[in-house]
């Protein structure tokens, strides 16, 4: 039954995008354009299919300024037509010297300080009205970072982490908190400076939060002060099929990993709970 719930809403996302031709989608729309560059990275087992991603987000209702896709630069041989038919004025690929998930933001964050991104997953196809309501949501509370849906980082009476599993989901301005964890893949928008200068360390990146990209973007919020707002709607992106056997959920979640990198980030970022 699950795998019906899953391939269903993907074929009919699929074929939907499949008829939207890469010439149109090249294009700029400068009357649906609104301010915001999408960002993301790829793995090489995903490199054949990230091309949906993409197109979900060239083809939302609201156009963003720019769409680019980090990739390590031992990729750039292997990157595939799929791709390539789809850069232009408003996607482009960018070789990085770096290789970790965190490659999502803080190459495009380096190159455009100035702009309000958004990152989003490969793994993912996003639905047409994802970008407007990111961005309205971001109208309303300039200052904040906007996400779809949040876990609730939650402690123990020792102020010590609880496992991931045990940090609730958040929807919907159900409550108010510091502890908001933006979830990635459902998508986030980081307006200009609400992540501290650090979020460049990438020899601390490595060191504290190699595998949780959102953990580490998290702590640069916080070390900014920077508030999380939920959308007012939920929307939820379909996963691609066959492009699960390779997750960081696995290593995050099954092996405690997530609390285990915040501990750390807490610690050298002397992140009060109170």
């Amino acid at each position: 039954m699950k795998i019906f719930k899953e391939l269903l809403p993907y074929l009919y996302h699929k074929s939907r995008l499949s008829f939207y031709s890469n010439k149109h989608l090249k294009k700029p729309h400068p009357k649906k354009e609104i301010p915001v560059i999408v960002s993301l990275t790829t793995i090489p087992s995903r490199l054949e299919v990230v091309y949906l991603t993409i197109k979900s987000i060239l083809a939302q209702n609201a156009k963003p300024k720019k769409v680019i896709l980090n990739l390590h630069k031992s990729l750039k041989n292997s990157i595939p037509k799929n791709l390539k038919n789809l850069e232009g004025e408003v996607f482009e690929i960018h070789l990085s010297e770096i290789d970790c998930p965190h490659l999502k933001l803080v190459e495009t964050l380096k190159r455009f300080p100035k702009e309000n991104i958004v990152t989003i997953d490969d793994d993912q196809v996003y639905p047409a009205n994802f970008l407007k309501t990111l961005y309205h949501t971001h109208l309303e509370n300039p200052n904040a970072i906007i996400s779809n849906i949040a876990r609730l980082i939650k402690f123990d009476k020792n102020e010590e982490p609880l496992p991931y599993q045990k940090w609730p989901y958040v929807y919907a301005h159900q409550i108010s908190s510091k502890f908001l964890l933006p979830l990635g893949v459902f998508g986030v928008l980081y307006p200009p400076n609400s992540l501290n200068e650090e979020v460049f360390n990438i020899e601390q990146m490595n060191l504290l939060a190699p595998k949780a990209d959102d953990l580490w973007f998290k702590a640069m919020g916080l070390l900014n002060d920077a508030p999380v707002v939920i959308t007012k709607k939920t929307l939820h992106p379909i996963t691609i099929l066959n492009t699960q056997e390779i997750t960081l959920k696995r290593y995050n979640v099954s092996q405690d990993n997530n609390r285990l990198q915040w501990k750390k980030l807490m610690e050298v970022y002397q992140i009060a709970v109170k």
